[in-house]
């Protein structure tokens, strides 16, 4: 899982990635390929 400060130009690399919002944080999360997670701050 990558962490980074900004998720906007993550979000856009695959049409399936959500963005997230649990306990505080905002995450990137991707069903269909798990290799786009990421997190922020």
């Amino acid at each position: 899982m990558k962490v980074k400060n900004s998720l906007k130009s993550l979000r856009s690399r695959d049409r399936n990635n959500r963005l997230v919002r649990r306990k505080g944080r905002i995450y990137v999360i991707n069903k269909t390929n798990p290799r786009y997670k990421a997190r922020q701050g």
